[in-house]
């Protein structure tokens, strides 16, 4: 079980006919999503958790995703790897602005905070040298 779901949330929008109950494993597969659509950013960068379940072959949607959930908020943490030569501050700026729109409408909850956590650099990958060709006989 993940930290994320030891909360399921309720939101306070009662009806007539019930209520809606939003799990933060919900809220944070969210979040890891909008964060990984951000240009610049090149993953999501979780514990050892994460790691452990990406060796056992199960895929883990909240990879990098700390969420609290009150009954209507919630404050992330984000923990993000960037791509070299981009500019880290910007890059960040823009993950809490995307983050938080994208929860806001799906959810219906308020982002209090989006902390994000810069964890690393991810450097290109170097091009193979081509392949020297064999002299013809």
């Amino acid at each position: 079980m993940t930290e994320n779901e030891e909360k399921i949330i309720e939101t306070t929008e009662e009806n007539s006919v019930g209520a809606i109950r939003i799990a933060s494993d919900v809220v944070a597969t969210i979040a890891s999503m909008a964060a990984s659509e951000i240009p610049g950013v090149a993953g999501m960068s979780g514990g050892i958790t994460s790691g452990l379940a990406q060796m056992l072959g199960r895929k883990q949607m909240t990879k990098g995703v700390k969420v609290d959930v009150n009954e209507n908020d919630a404050a992330l943490d984000i923990y993000v790897i960037v791509k070299y030569g981009v500019a880290i501050g910007e890059v960040a700026k823009q993950v809490q602005e995307g983050v938080k729109a994208t929860v806001e409408s799906m959810t219906g909850l308020a982002c209090r905070e989006v902390n994000v956590h810069v964890q690393g650099v991810a450097f290109p990958e170097p091009e193979p040298a081509p392949a020297e060709e064999a002299p013809a006989e």
